[in-house]
């Protein structure tokens, strides 16, 4: 199985990223109003708590985007509103022609949307599907869909763009691990969960176009549907720390794959790195061992599930089945192979554990 995972920031990389948006909370907070809780309700004038509106123009400008929204339902409440702004009930959606993520599949389901699917891989056949449907706007998700998909973002926007396509990328698993997310890259909108970046449960953003953003805040009219100013304060004191550690973390996954692929385990027929959708180590076995191996990775320390995909909750590192897209696309590959994603361990915790695992086959 050859892969394409998105390339990674260095750890100067991030380091940058970091600094940046460290900058921009210094601009935006200056004094102590960074080290205050947060308000709660509905300011006067704003019809939301002040901080949280303060913590948005921070995203904006982390992002270099015109506005930015915070909102309820994490990722998938991102997606669902982003999609909401920008198509009708009933209308068409351009996707990828590959395994849809399952809620993302949902919100297109309950919207009565109408998908047209076209190859992003192919950008000749991506443009002439295009002209021939005019799809009302376009979803691309930024990491992988299956194992062989090779399209770069910024390359698909551009097409679709050309062609006046309204978009919104779904950022997950890829915002502060690579260098640009969707809006950076010419998308209308940009979605992500800030629950993946090691802050508060069930917190989503969309960043990008000031229009767009401002048709889903229009929607946001009661207290309930607000992000309150501690949960929004919340968010950057996660965010802050994850360029580093996704890149430190890249770091772990790329010397387990040396060492996989150098026999450490004779277990391992080979591993490779995979958005799937994590930017996970795919390790695939001679036997059908996976499910065995699963099991005494759980004993040994490992994680037997995701909370949030690499929330502040995730420490060990994850020792899982295989996506469901991936599933999807490879049928029966899941008795041979497992995704291992370190989180905040080692490579010397990875090989005990994935090495006692396999001794432990019978």
């Amino acid at each position: 199985m050859r892969t394409f995972p998105l390339e990674s920031l260095s750890l100067v990389e991030a380091q940058h990223k970091q600094f940046a948006l460290v900058d921009a909370i210094c601009r935006h907070f200056p004094g102590a109003d960074f080290l205050r809780g947060g308000d709660f309700g509905l300011a006067s004038g704003l019809n939301q708590p002040r901080v949280t509106q303060r913590v948005e123009a921070v995203l904006a400008d982390a992002f270099h985007a015109e506005a930015a929204v915070l909102l309820q339902g994490a990722g998938t409440g991102a997606i669902r509103a982003a999609i909401a702004a920008l198509v009708k009930p009933g209308g068409t959606l351009l996707i990828h022609d590959a395994p849809v993520y399952p809620t993302t599949s949902v919100i297109i389901e309950q919207m009565g949307l109408q998908p047209i699917r076209v190859d992003f891989n192919d950008l000749a056949a991506l443009s002439e599907t295009v002209a021939q449907h005019r799809p009302d706007a376009a979803l691309v998700q930024h990491t992988r869909q299956c194992p062989e998909d090779s399209y770069r973002l910024a390359e698909v926007l551009s097409v679709l763009n050309e062609q006046h396509v309204p978009t919104l990328t779904d950022d997950n698993y890829a915002v502060m691990k690579v260098a640009n997310i969707g809006c950076e890259c010419g998308a209308t909108l940009a979605t992500f969960s800030c629950f993946k970046l090691f802050g508060p449960e069930g917190v989503g953003a969309v960043v990008g176009r000031a229009d767009a953003v401002a048709r889903i805040r229009a929607s946001m009219y009661s207290g309930g549907s607000q992000i309150q100013g501690v949960q929004a304060l919340e968010v950057l004191r996660g965010m802050v720390f994850a360029p580093v550690m996704h890149a430190v973390q890249a770091g772990v996954t790329e010397r387990l794959l040396l060492q996989l692929n150098h026999g450490v385990v004779p277990q391992v027929k080979q591993a490779i790195i995979a958005n799937a959708q994590s930017r996970v180590l795919l390790v695939e076995f001679h036997q059908p061992i996976a499910e065995q191996v699963l099991a005494n990775a759980q004993r040994l320390g490992a994680l037997p599930y995701p909370v949030g995909a690499e929330s502040k909750y995730e420490i060990p590192p994850l020792f899982y089945r295989l996506s469901g897209t991936f599933r999807e696309a490879n049928p029966g590959i899941e008795r041979y192979a497992i995704r291992i994603n370190p989180n905040r361990s080692g490579e010397e915790t990875v090989l005990r554990i994935l090495q006692e695992s396999c001794e432990e086959v019978h």
